[in-house]
């Protein structure tokens, strides 16, 4: 339990052990019920006063009464938790405002003032964290995706349910279709469709075969599938997007800590103020008012508003953008994000599928394209680099090769029958007659493999990454909004430029180092707040050198994750102007919060010090303030989703870490 702003006890930092136990309806709250109580007694005696009841000797007394408890009860959601915060951490909270507010008002005789006070301030109380638990229901929503138990397949054959979170790397799991998995893995066999909108935010059925990698939480929509867990199932990619939505519950943006700044001063000052105007005023006046006066602007200057106006805000936009698989590590990223001016993408990955194919095989006469096509295969088949299992998928029959010898950063040579073969970069091997047709092929953006049989150039083989069918729709709409886009990449500069000039980017580095991007990330943040994209660990330098670093799958490359401030669950582009525009409505939100708020700490003490308002005029003013600030921060949890998820196709579900690479097999 922690002391919030408004010096009341919270549960708000209590996330970890409540993120499993399910929230209450409103009428089984009692952080709701006794508020409720309170008023229905408050409205009772008013109901007695207004009818002429309470005028009769019985009923006065009765409804004396009636007031008292209704203070009391509201009283008792505030008064312990301001004075703990008092004598245990020495802290001067808004609720000691109100408890001092209450008991001045009912030394002066006000009972039915301060039962009003005492109600209004406990039920906006129980809204504010109302509220902040609707924030986090998405979270744990995605908990609950985990099953209680999954099926585990012995060496022996033998299938045993065991609780999932027993789970540990290397078990195979046995899912049948309609069970959802209980941690991530690789699929051994079976081929199937997963369900994964509520974790990735695609609608469309993800295709998984073996060899495929699966997140925890999919469903598996036909067919049997047994699956290789990687992680252990208290520990997957599941609950590392908890954790992630934890940390950024627990951090506040810049304008949290300002209003925190604002009201930690103001307390102490109103009370000054409050003992001041009781002080000079009953020199130069009637005591009795001026107390009156001090206790009215004493409630009046209260900062609660303010206090709950970020966090209510930062909390909802931070639960609503992860139930569409954006992931904010923090509220100040969350504030940042909504004022990024420059986009900066990586390629591989971000915006390439990063799932090389062959898209062209070159010949010179006398050479058939299958002939230099199994050349290549049968020697990259023993090569680790990206390109080689493109090529490798897109022949049968590969020939024997013998005598390999690699050759980093270049190529590989080897024997295939009596002759010697050699594949390998352009800048490694000669393209021979065949030089301008390979230039051709780079300025379209392929990397191209070149063969050699027997020391001649013979064929060479064009490898592309295929631009992600959404990333041009991407920029478009980045481009509408007036956000500045950049591609940064390892890649060559033609084949950078030529798919740069396919999603219409303009501004294209390329051939760079993982220190180069960060450099080029710190000259890019001289004229804007500057978000980079990424997925792989080269990534992560630029990441963290940018404003916000934005991870593409929060299930990639660790080092990507860790190094950025916001993550996504799935993999199509169009999340990131969506994220924008969702930060951006947030922080319009929070400014209006923070007016709002600033203005009634500006008028409000005014009005009640010349006497303008009473007592009651400013708890109803100010609280009902509160339940408008409430509902407004709340309104920061709805996301436009602009994708339309009838355009996009079917996808692997194979996501490794994406990594840029130089023009080399």
């Amino acid at each position: 339990m922690s002391v919030d702003a408004c010096g009341c006890a919270s549960p708000r930092e209590d996330t970890a052990s409540a993120e499993t136990t399910k929230e209450p309806r409103w009428w089984g709250d009692r952080r709701v019920l006794i508020p409720l109580g309170s008023g229905l007694l408050l409205g009772t005696g008013w109901v007695l006063e207004w009818s002429g009841l309470a005028d009769q000797a019985p009923l006065s007394t009765v409804t004396l009464a009636v007031f008292w408890v209704s203070l009391l009860f509201g009283a008792s959601q505030f008064v312990p938790g301001a004075l703990r915060a008092l004598v245990v951490r020495r802290r001067l909270g808004i609720g000691l405002l109100m408890t001092i507010s209450a008991t001045g008002a009912v030394a002066l005789g006000y009972i039915e003032e301060a039962a009003a006070l005492a109600f209004l301030y406990s039920i906006a109380e129980a809204l504010e964290d109302r509220a902040m638990d609707k924030a986090r229901s998405g979270l744990r929503s995605l908990l609950n995706l985990l099953p209680a138990s999954a099926t585990i397949v012995d060496e022996a054959g033998d299938q045993r349910q065991v609780p999932a979170s027993t789970l540990v790397p290397g078990q195979l799991i046995r899912v049948a279709a309609g069970e959802r998995l209980a941690t991530d893995g690789v699929v051994r066999t079976g081929r199937s469709a997963l369900d994964t909108s509520a974790i990735t935010g695609e609608s469309i059925p993800v295709e998984a075969g073996p060899g495929d990698e699966v997140l925890a939480g999919s469903i598996n929509t036909t067919g049997v599938l047994e699956i290789e867990a990687t992680a252990p199932g208290s520990d997957n990619s599941l609950t590392t997007v908890v954790q992630l939505v934890e940390q950024a519950q627990a951090e506040k943006g810049e304008r949290a800590r300002l209003a925190d700044r604002i009201a930690r001063p103001l307390v102490p000052g109103v009370l000054l103020l409050a003992i001041l105007i009781a002080a000079l005023g009953s020199l130069f006046g009637d005591p009795m008012e001026w107390v009156t006066r001090a206790i009215i602007v004493l409630v009046a200057a209260s900062p609660c508003a303010l206090a709950i106006s970020v966090p209510i805000t930062v909390v909802s936009a931070i639960g609503g953008g992860s139930k569409h698989g954006v992931i904010v590590k923090s509220g100040a990223a969350f504030e940042q994000l909504g004022s990024v001016g420059h986009v900066a993408f990586d390629k591989t990955g971000t915006l390439t599928r990063n799932r090389p194919t062959v898209n062209a095989v070159l010949t010179v006469p006398g050479y058939t394209e299958q002939q230099v096509l199994d050349w290549a295969a049968a020697l990259e088949a023993h090569s680790t680099h990206p390109l080689a299992a493109a090529i490798t998928h897109a022949t049968a029959g590969v020939p024997k090769a013998t005598e390999i010898t690699e050759h980093p950063g270049q190529g590989i040579t080897g024997v295939i029958g009596a002759s010697r073969i050699a594949v390998g970069s352009p800048r490694w091997l000669d393209a021979g007659p065949l030089a301008e047709e390979v230039t051709e092929l780079e300025r379209q953006g392929n990397t191209v493999v070149i063969t050699h049989h027997n020391g001649e150039a013979v064929g060479a083989v064009g490898v592309r990454d295929e631009l992600r069918e959404e990333a041009v729709e991407a920029i478009q709409q980045l481009a509408r909004a007036g956000v500045k886009v950049t591609m940064l990449t390892g890649d060559n500069t033609r084949t950078a430029h030529a798919l740069a000039a396919e999603a219409g980017i303009t501004d294209v580095r390329a051939e760079l180092r993982p220190e180069d991007k960060a450099a080029a990330i710190t000259e890019l943040r001289a004229g804007n707040r500057v978000a980079m994209i990424g997925d792989g660990i080269n990534d992560a330098p630029a990441l963290a050198a940018a404003d916000i670093g934005i991870a593409m799958g929060a299930t990639g490359s660790d080092a990507a994750v860790e190094s950025a401030d916001v993550a996504f669950t799935g993999e199509d582009i169009r999340l990131i102007p969506q994220a924008l525009a969702h930060a951006r409505r947030g922080r319009m939100i929070i400014n209006q919060n923070i007016i709002l708020s600033l203005t009634l700490i500006a008028v409000l003490p005014l009005l009640a010090l010349f006497g303008v308002i009473g007592l009651a005029a400013v708890v109803l003013v100010h609280e009902l303030a509160e339940v408008v600030i409430i509902l407004n921060g709340l309104r920061a949890a709805r996301t436009r989703n602009s994708r339309d998820p009838s355009s996009r196709p079917v996808v692997s579900a194979k996501a490794g870490a994406g990594s840029d690479h130089q023009v080399q097999p």
